[in-house]
């Protein structure tokens, strides 16, 4: 079970910022207009990267991005799948990190999906006590610039995750909300691992 609130409906703003992942925004908002339960495909590489983790271990990786910081962008599943909407740009640099052999032997392999590639994105609405379907948001879009983690922050929160660091030890779980900026806090702590990292 998802350990945080989910956010789960996209606003005006949030699909504004969705659509503009297609070469037709206009299009495809009218589409939404006419059919907004049904799920579309948007490529990848142009508003958003994105990065497909395992059920289980992607759930682990939120709880990382929420307890330590800075946070997330938007978040859904699909077919069981934990689907990051990430700094366009981060589906290359991440695959490039991850085969370096220290970390390739902790995180379980990812899926990353940049320029030239296409997710499925769950609806922008969803029925009234309808059950739940195979896609759906667990942290929706609800502004025109949200806030996204690049690759340090996801590498990052991977390592953390595959190495099992326990949850906070006051047992607190901070709400998820939408952030147009990482708390500073974060910031500092990425600024100390990419000073430790060899590509640094």
């Amino acid at each position: 079970m998802w350990t945080h609130q989910s956010i789960e409906y996209v606003t005006v703003a949030g699909e504004a910022w969705l659509a503009s992942a297609s070469e037709y925004p206009r299009s495809m908002r009218a589409l939404w207009e006419s059919q907004p339960w049904a799920p579309t495909v948007l490529p990848c590489g142009r508003a958003f990267d994105v990065v497909n983790l395992p059920g289980l271990f992607g759930k682990q990786v939120l709880d990382e991005l929420w307890e330590s910081g800075p946070g997330c962008g938007p978040v859904a599943t699909h077919r069981g799948r934990i689907l990051v909407f990430t700094e366009t740009g981060t589906a290359a640099r991440l695959r490039t990190l991850l085969v370096w052999e220290e970390w390739a032997r902790e995180v379980p392999p990812l899926l990353c999906h940049g320029r030239g590639d296409a997710i499925t994105v769950p609806p922008v609405r969803r029925m009234v006590d309808a059950p739940e379907g195979p896609n759906r948001w667990i942290v929706a879009p609800d502004s025109r610039q949200p806030w996204l983690p690049g690759a340090s922050v996801l590498l990052w929160a991977c390592v953390r995750a595959a190495r099992g660091h326990s949850p906070s030890p006051t047992g607190t779980v901070p709400r998820p909300t939408q952030r147009t900026a990482p708390l500073p806090p974060a910031a500092d702590h990425l600024r100390l691992l990419d000073a430790d990292l060899p590509w640094a």
